[in-house]
């Protein structure tokens, strides 16, 4: 499905994340295409298709680049495995059974299998090799965020408040933790992070949670954002962003929050900054990059939390979370352009137009290059060719 949106949308947070709530829409102006010099063009190198993407719905479905495999899937259940080298199909399943499989939560590779979760509450494994399914099951709530994998344990964060603890081989629940979700929150959730026996992830509520991965044991909460305002728009706190993680030092950003450094034994903030996203952030180790609710990209000092340079030339354009490629920032938009940014000054270095369906998603870097979904399902290998 070819589309193009419209050059008057709804507020990004509004359109890309609630349900419901008509009467707390607000109008607002897409930014037009910025005028860019390219100081480099990408080269294809292979071109494919899978499905029909995820379409104009709200989806974190991403590919994952493991054992020497590309996958990639659409959400009504088409999931492949690809030659990273030429894109031919290694192997390719169905899961769309008597629903559709609404497949909306992944992909992440681990312990020789990939695990995808959908809307419909349903955790799959299938066998990274053939695609044979290892074993499905039945979680309280859609998967919306990517699992993570630690521990011999596949953690999935789900839309009810619910982290819940998954056996890597049999998918037998092994233990939940439960948050507070409430009435009202944004149409997403975090994906959780783990490192050190420690699992972290953003809550509805307005909090950063951590919990020992072995025995899902919560250790500590910290806020991240408190509910204020007149509107239930005004007061959604959710944590939507995946923790990022340097050393011993855990950052998150959350919407109507703050982004907050924090001391990953002890839960100790370190600081606090005054931003509002609900996009996962990207990181070279001395910088973090993120993507503000109006479609700033900002850059800021990992050490102080000092910003470094804000670029505002894309508000509203629906961006995808950064990522860093070739050593650059590089953000999709809901257009099927993609913006290459210097990181040290935040000013535009190239920019191409790859699909007019747009990405929900952004690039994934492999051998050789990189790889873009666009919502249609088409696949493409790029590279930088300066």
């Amino acid at each position: 499905m070819k589309k193009m949106f419209n050059k008057v949308l709804l507020s990004s947070a509004v359109l890309a994340l609630l349900a419901g709530c008509a009467s707390e829409e607000e109008n607002v102006v897409m930014a037009p295409v910025p005028v860019v010099k390219s100081e480099f063009t990408p080269q294809s190198l292979w071109s494919t298709s899978i499905g029909d993407g995820v379409g104009h719905y709200f989806s974190k479905l991403s590919p994952d680049f493991a054992y020497g495999k590309v996958f990639v899937a659409s959400r009504d259940g088409i999931v492949k495995a690809l030659d990273p080298e030429n894109g031919k199909e290694i192997w390719k399943v169905d899961l769309e059974e008597d629903v559709s499989a609404r497949l909306s939560g992944g992909i992440v590779a681990a312990y020789g299998q990939i695990y995808i979760g959908s809307e419909n509450g349903v955790v799959i494994a299938l066998n990274a090799e053939t695609g044979e399914e290892s074993w499905k099951v039945k979680v309280e709530g859609e998967v919306l965020a990517s699992p993570v994998a630690d521990n011999n344990l596949v953690i999935v964060n789900t839309s009810r408040g619910a982290l819940v603890a998954l056996d890597q081989a049999t998918g037998s629940q092994k233990w939940t933790i439960s948050t507070e979700v409430p009435n009202l929150t944004l149409r997403g959730e975090s994906q959780p992070a783990a490192v050190s026996g420690g699992v972290f992830w953003g809550t509805p509520s307005g909090r950063l949670a951590a919990a020992i991965s072995a025995r899902g044991q919560l250790i500590w909460q910290q806020p991240v954002g408190q509910p204020k305002g007149a509107t239930e728009i005004d007061r959604l706190v959710d944590v939507d962003a995946s923790p990022v993680i340097i050393g011993g030092t855990l950052y998150t950003i959350g919407f109507n929050g703050q982004l907050i450094a924090v001391d990953l034994r002890s839960g100790n903030p370190i600081w606090k900054r005054n931003y509002s996203s609900a996009t996962d952030m990207a990181t070279d180790g001395g910088r973090l990059f993120l993507v503000t609710d109006k479609d700033h990209l900002v850059a800021v000092d990992s050490r102080s939390g000092t910003e470094l340079w804000n670029n505002d030339q894309l508000e509203h354009r629906l961006l995808t979370a950064p990522k860093v490629i070739e050593g650059y920032v590089v953000v999709g938009d809901s257009e099927g352009y993609l913006h290459w940014i210097d990181r040290s000054s935040g000013e535009f270095v190239a920019q191409q137009l790859i699909d007019d369906s747009g990405f929900a998603v952004g690039p994934m870097v492999i051998d050789g290059g990189y790889v873009l979904v666009t919502r249609d399902g088409d696949v493409k290998k790029l590279t930088i060719k300066k």
